[in-house]
């Protein structure tokens, strides 16, 4: 009895209590009285996530020394009238090709001669213009007193952020992380100048060059080209894979569709060897020559543009001049804040969704891999190729020669081009089925149906 007293006595003390400080806490907070570490970590957390904001947008790790100095990328932009060479690319073939604009970063004078008609949008200038305003997402040129443009870089949001619309298609605010599965990266790649960089790299002449580059379409892009050579799958198919969002990836081990490592290794492969980027990369695994012979005889490289397709590919590689590893940290910061977007309410069935969560979380086995909230593996996130019921040519391009599980939470942004790592499946709907035949989970239409609602509403 006294025991029993004792500890109820402690419940109606110390449970108050805690609201109480809960309380004060947040008013410290709100006034700025924090405790001097606490206010250390609030503002470092805020300078981080800003700097990895503008690193995510604007910073193109010095890979002008590649898009603008090796490809002349640039000149192909601004066409023969302005400096360049050829037609040049005009903000009509720019969309086309799936560049997008960044309508916050428009003066409203030029906003409203767009609305009337007073700009024109065949005219490569037009681009240049809109360049210099830093208003095409994901791509920044540098331009000289004179105003003509000089090189040309990219940036992280060149893939992985799209924009809403709310202008014309094409044109509106940025939605950093979202996949652009309009962009068509091996076409854009095609208008440079010079592509010797890549015939010199893959030992095949231009007309190979640009076959591959013309095989990938939309929303693809090969990051392993450049490793091991193979252009096309033993089918005689395309070897790019989707463009994956960068969002809903706090707690999300492995990054990449096959999981080739996590999204800090991720971000120093791709500045470095497929933004083209100057920094340092180090992977011991792509020395392997006989499944990286490219990366193996381009190993350990240092040069003054060691951001070249022919020094970055390598699986060490070193530019005197490091303007990536310390981008990394605010980065990385940047996209675990990006979080999955919220569908739409009209764009699902709302009842059939919720029995699709019953189905999804029980007979249909959906989350023993794709575990809520996260909606992968808390931890080893991968899967053996005949364990999928699929081939194994993506995974074995890999490390891991295994597949990710890849998160589903916003899956509803990123239905164009199909699904899995190649948009093999064109629907979610034979995504389901493909798994109801794989596990014999003994679906019927009308489950997949619900199935397909709930994951769309993710």
């Amino acid at each position: 009895m006294r025991l029993k007293a004792v500890v109820v006595g402690l419940t109606l003390v110390i449970g108050p209590g805690l609201s109480v400080q809960k309380q004060a806490n947040a008013q410290a907070q709100a006034s700025g009285a924090l405790a001097e570490n606490d206010r250390q970590i609030v503002a470092h957390a805020q300078r981080t996530l800003e700097e990895g904001r503008r690193i995510f947008r604007f910073d193109t790790f010095g890979s002008e020394a590649f898009w603008g100095d090796a490809l002349q990328m640039h000149k192909a932009v601004a066409g023969e009238k302005n400096g360049g060479v050829g037609a040049g690319v005009s903000p009509k073939t720019a969309l086309s090709v799936g560049l997008k604009v960044d309508a916050e970063a428009l003066p409203a004078a030029l906003v409203a001669q767009i609305k009337a008609g007073k700009v024109n949008l065949d005219d490569p200038a037009t681009t240049l213009a809109l360049l210099k305003l830093n208003a095409v997402v994901g791509m920044t040129g540098k331009f000289d007193a004179a105003g003509r443009i000089q090189t040309l870089g990219i940036q992280c949001a060149f893939c992985h952020s799209n924009v809403d619309d709310s202008f014309a298609p094409g044109i509106g605010k940025r939605l950093d992380g979202w996949a652009n599965r309009d962009l068509n990266v091996g076409a854009i790649v095609s208008l440079a100048p010079n592509l010797k960089p890549f015939t010199d790299l893959l030992g095949v002449d231009e007309p190979t060059v640009k076959k591959v580059l013309a095989s990938w379409g939309p929303g693809r892009y090969d990051a392993i080209l450049d490793k091991d050579g193979k252009a096309l799958r033993p089918d005689g198919k395309q070897a790019g894979t989707l463009i994956p969002p960068a969002f809903g990836l706090a707690g999300v081990n492995l990054s990449t569709w096959t999981g080739f490592g996590s999204m800090p290794y991720w971000n120093a492969y791709v500045a470095q060897t497929q933004m083209h980027g100057l920094g340092h990369f180090f992977d011991p695994r792509l020395a392997n020559k006989d499944q990286y012979p490219v990366a193996a005889k381009t190993s350990t490289k240092t040069s003054a543009t060691a951001g070249a397709a022919n020094s970055g590919a390598g699986a060490t590689t070193r530019a005197p001049s490091d303007l990536i590893t310390a981008k990394l940290a605010a980065l990385h910061f940047y996209q675990i804040a990006i979080p999955a977007p919220k569908a739409p309410e009209a764009s699902f069935d709302k009842a059939a969704a919720a029995r699709g969560k019953d189905l999804f979380n029980d007979k249909a086995q959906c989350a023993g891999c794709h575990v809520p909230p996260l909606f992968t593996e808390p931890g080893h996130n991968l899967h053996a190729p005949a364990e999928m019921g699929v081939d194994a040519f993506q995974a074995d391009r890999s490390p891991t020669h295994m597949y990710r599980t890849a998160p589903l939470a916003g899956l509803w942004t990123h239905q164009k081009g199909g699904f899995y790592h190649d948009g093999r499946f064109a629907t979610l709907g034979e995504v389901l089925e493909h798994y109801n035949r794989n596990f014999k989970l003994g679906l019927s239409e009308r489950e997949k149906g619900e199935l397909t609602e709930y994951l769309k509403s993710l």
